[in-house]
């Protein structure tokens, strides 16, 4: 090949087109097993399992029964779930996304003292694991919290005031809490770069402020107050973990439902036509936000974050910022210092004995192992999980990065199918599709960290893909001019700029491993819990001794997310990156 082109005399030009070539043939056919490796993995452990829900619901026996669909429609008991399920997430939307718009605002048009710092804590709830969440609220308005102890010891009363717990309330201000960052982020990070020129030249022409703010900015937002809304609702939707502990046996969702017929009644084919509802329903709002944002979006003349921002000058700028950060602070780390404090308290007094109980074993039988086991079972997942999701994630951000390929157009809405299905739902799956040969893993631990790589893939290559995508071609194609071969050339020209974005996709899936309770809730061994696991069964065993053990294990485990999560503010390329 090299003597050919010597005796052509090829120009520097006709070379370098030359030799990209070579490198996309070389990158594009010779490593084509491990370019399949995310399409298999998504195959075996997503796909397959979800066929195994969808033939259980109809074909429990082999053939065609339509029993447990006819009891799902004819029993007004599972309409009521539906009900509330659709219900409790419309409310927690709609409560979400009035709370968050002012500081939404606040967010996109103000620079203040402690904005970056603010931000990154007003974030940290969304990525706390939600058994974490459901005992930080516990903790703050739970029957033996301190509020309610001072109230009765200044009244004099019998009973708490403040009763919360098993009610529709506490399950709504624990899901505002958990998403409130999320119309934060993408309404806030939209808002801040609209042209204020717009809503300027309305004002001029006449229009009031409120006005202004409804006929102008309002409909500028919309593509990201849909996005913003329909994630909340996605994510109140398949709720589990809050109102299986905060609603107690009052609530269910679809999500503690489908649990409750697996675990408790062992009714699997009613446990799999919930899923395969649930999985329908999840799968028609993808659809519905994909036609909204289509319709809503609109060229703009967006303008960056320093030419639209400013200081707070008058005293109704700075008293509505000030609002705003004291609503934020009161509203999302209250709860987490509750936990935190609560977690040290005896009842005599301040220690470290519910911490220091975690590593005794006091039942000594064989299923129950000392707590700080599940300690070092979340770690141990959670590394296996960090490896496997960013062999793949990796791999599946290279298969996406060429943004005018067909394959990467169908790829890209594949590989975020896992983030739209449930995990409780993909515990199920596993359950009854991956208990014989070649796939008998019923019982194994290494289902564990399977079903966490199944959930951080997507974070790992939504991590990646864009700086991927930012890499000047020009790059690596004077590399291979060199005479480096595609090995050196990703070596030595891509992960150095990939990995800090690396970085941030293994703490995401470090993050996502430890906190996840859903799938594991269903698939982890009496013998290997895990923190969530731990953290559910001592809220569930009476006395001061269990609560306070699981009060200790979920400040542990909100310390581990809370880092790993500044950690990624820290890693990121500044704003670069999808989530």
């Amino acid at each position: 090949m090299n003597e050919w082109m010597n005796g052509r005399m090829m120009n520097d030009k006709h070379l370098l087109f030359a030799y990209s070539h070579i490198r996309t043939f070389t990158i594009r056919y010779s490593p084509f097993a491990i370019r399949l490796l995310p399409l298999v993995f998504l195959a075996v452990f997503f796909f397959y399992p979800l066929l195994a829900i969808f033939r259980l619901s109809l074909a429990p026996q082999g053939h065609l029964d339509l029993a447990a669909p006819a009891k799902l429609v004819s029993t007004t008991y599972y309409a009521r779930t539906l009900w509330f399920t659709t219900w409790q997430a419309t409310v927690s939307t709609l409560l979400t996304v009035i709370l968050a718009m002012p500081g939404a605002y606040i967010f996109a048009r103000y620079r203040f003292p402690g904005k970056s710092l603010l931000q990154a804590l007003t974030t940290v709830p969304f990525v706390m694991p939600t058994i974490v969440v459901a005992a930080a609220f516990n903790a703050l308005l739970g029957p033996r919290s301190h509020l309610n102890l001072a109230l009765m010891a200044l009244f004099g009363l019998q009973r708490p005031p403040i009763n919360l717990q098993h009610t529709i309330w506490i399950i709504l201000l624990a899901h505002v809490f958990y998403n409130y960052t999320v119309v934060l982020r993408i309404v806030g990070g939209f808002w801040a770069n609209l042209n204020p020129r717009l809503e300027e030249a309305a004002r001029l022409l006449g229009a009031d402020s409120w006005r202004a703010f409804w006929q102008v900015t309002l409909p500028l937002l919309a593509p990201a107050l849909v996005a913003a809304a329909l994630l909340v609702f996605i994510f109140c939707f398949t709720s589990f973990g809050v109102v299986l502990i905060l609603g107690g046996p009052r609530f269910a969702t679809l999500e503690v439902e489908i649990y409750r017929q697996t675990v408790h009644l062992f009714n699997l084919p009613l446990a799999a036509t919930l899923s395969l509802a649930q999985i329908t329903l999840t799968l028609a709002m993808t659809s519905v936000y994909t036609r909204l944002q289509a319709r809503t979006a609109r060229p703009l003349q967006l303008r960056p974050q320093q030419t639209t921002q400013r200081w707070p000058t008058t005293w109704r700028d700075r008293a509505l910022v000030g609002g705003n950060v004291v609503f934020m602070v009161v509203l999302l780390l209250t709860p987490l210092l509750a936990l935190a404090e609560r977690s040290l308290w005896t009842g005599r007094g301040y220690a470290l004995t519910n911490y220091s109980e975690l590593f005794v074993n006091r039942r000594g039988s064989v299923f129950f192992v000392p707590p700080v086991e599940a300690v070092r079972n979340s770690l141990a997942f959670a590394a296996l999980t960090v490896g496997l999701a960013l062999v793949l994630g990796v791999i599946g951000a290279y298969l996406l990065a060429d943004r005018k390929s067909r394959l990467s157009r169908w790829l890209d809405p594949i590989f975020m199918l896992p983030l739209g299905t449930s995990a409780v739902t993909l515990g199920f799956g596993y359950i009854i599709a991956l208990d014989r040969p070649p796939l008998n893993l019923r019982t194994s631990p290494l289902l564990i960290p399977i079903a966490h790589t199944l959930v951080a893939f997507p974070f790992v290559v939504r991590a990646v893909l864009p700086v991927l995508r930012g890499i000047h071609p020009h790059l690596r194609e004077s590399a291979s001019v060199l005479g480096a071969s595609p090995a050196r050339v990703w070596r030595e020209i891509d992960l150095p700029i990939v990995s800090r974005a690396l970085l941030v996709g293994a703490v995401f899936a470090f993050t996502i491993s430890m906190g996840e309770f859903g799938a594991t809730s269903l698939i982890a061994r009496p013998q290997m819990p895990t923190m969530p696991i731990a953290i559910y069964r001592f809220l569930g065993q009476p006395g001061a001794l269990n609560y306070g053990q699981a009060l200790a294990m979920s400040t542990l485990l909100m310390l581990v997310c809370a880092m790993g999560f500044l950690s990624i503010e820290r890693f990121r390329y500044g704003e670069v990156g999808e989530f």
